[in-house]
C-alpha cells in the first residue's frame, strides 16, 4: 500500500498509508491554509478549526468543521457569474473586503472572493459534508460596501434577512420547490446580528434537529434592504465531525420533511 508522509522543517508531521484522498485533501487543505495565514502552530498542532479564518468564536464544546464540506458537490443557484463561486464561500483565508478595508470590494474589482446574487436577492446554496455532522450553529460573512459608496441604493448589494435551512436533501432544491418543502428552521436575522468588525452573523440551530447531518441547503429568500442584490463573503460551520460516508450515497441518507 502506499505510503505518504508529511514533513515539515525537516521533521516528519503526519504519515497516511493507503490510497485514502480524503486524509491526503484534508492534509493539503491545513497545508494551504497554513501558507495563506502565515501561521506560528506547526502543521498537525492546532485543531482543524484553526486552518481556516473564522468571522466568530467557536462556541464551547463544538469546532470548525468547514473542512468537512464536498467541495466537489457544491450547488449554488442565482448566482451572478462576474463575482466568485461556491467555492469562494468555503475558502480558508480572510475575505479580501477585511484585508483592503471594511465593505471595499466593487464589481469591476478583480479576484471577487465573494458571491452576489443575480436576478434577484434570493440565493439557494447546497452543501454536501463528507462526514456525518452534529451542527451546532453555521457562520455567515457578508460585507457590502457602504450604500453611501453608491449612487443608487439599488446597486447596494445586502446582507441576507430571511434564511429557511433544510437537512439532508439529496442534491439541491429548485426555487418552486423550496415553496413545497417545509425548512428544517426558518431564521430572521436584524442589523444587531452582524459583528461590527468582522461582517459575521451566527445562525443558532436548534441542536436536536441537526444530529445526523450528512447535507444542507441554505436558501437566502430576502435580504436586509430595498436593493436587488445579496452578498455572501464566507459561510463557516460549527459543530462535531461523525464517521465519514461513502460519496455518492446521499440518497440513502433516511427520512426528512417534505
Amino acid at each position: 500500500m502506499p505510503t505518504f508522509l508529511i514533513f515539515k522543517n525537516k521533521a516528519e508531521v503526519q504519515r497516511i498509508r493507503g490510497a485514502n484522498p480524503n486524509a491526503l485533501r484534508e492534509a493539503a487543505m491545513k497545508l494551504a491554509a497554513e501558507a495563506t495565514n502565515d501561521s506560528s502552530s506547526g502543521f498537525g498542532e492546532a485543531s482543524s478549526s484553526s486552518a481556516f479564518w473564522l468571522g466568530a468564536a467557536e462556541p464551547r464544546g463544538y469546532a470548525d468543521v468547514t473542512s468537512e464540506v464536498d467541495v466537489r458537490g457544491l450547488d449554488l443557484l442565482n448566482a451572478d457569474s462576474n463575482f466568485g463561486g461556491s467555492r469562494t464561500l468555503f475558502e480558508g483565508k480572510k475575505p479580501s473586503a477585511l484585508v483592503s478595508g471594511k465593505g471595499k470590494g466593487k464589481a469591476d474589482q478583480p479576484g471577487k472572493d465573494w458571491v452576489e446574487s443575480d436576478t434577484d436577492e434570493q440565493l439557494m446554496l447546497f452543501i454536501p459534508f463528507q462526514s456525518t455532522l452534529k451542527v451546532h450553529s453555521i457562520h455567515l460573512t457578508s460585507i457590502p460596501p457602504p450604500s453611501e459608496d453608491d449612487d443608487d441604493d439599488d446597486e447596494t448589494p445586502m446582507r441576507p434577512k430571511q434564511i429557511k435551512i433544510y437537512i439532508n436533501r439529496p442534491h439541491n432544491l429548485g426555487f418552486d420547490e423550496a415553496d413545497d418543502v417545509l425548512e428544517t428552521q426558518l431564521i430572521e436575522l436584524t442589523p444587531e446580528s452582524w459583528d461590527k468588525e468582522t461582517g459575521t452573523a451566527k445562525l443558532e440551530l436548534r441542536y436536536v434537529k441537526f444530529q445526523n447531518v450528512m447535507s444542507l441547503v441554505l436558501f437566502i429568500v430576502d435580504g436586509d434592504g430595498d436593493g436587488e442584490r445579496v452578498r455572501l463573503d464566507r459561510v463557516r460551520i460549527i459543530g462535531e465531525k461523525g464517521e465519514k460516508r461513502e460519496m455518492g450515497k446521499l440518497e440513502k441518507i433516511g427520512d426528512h420533511d417534505d
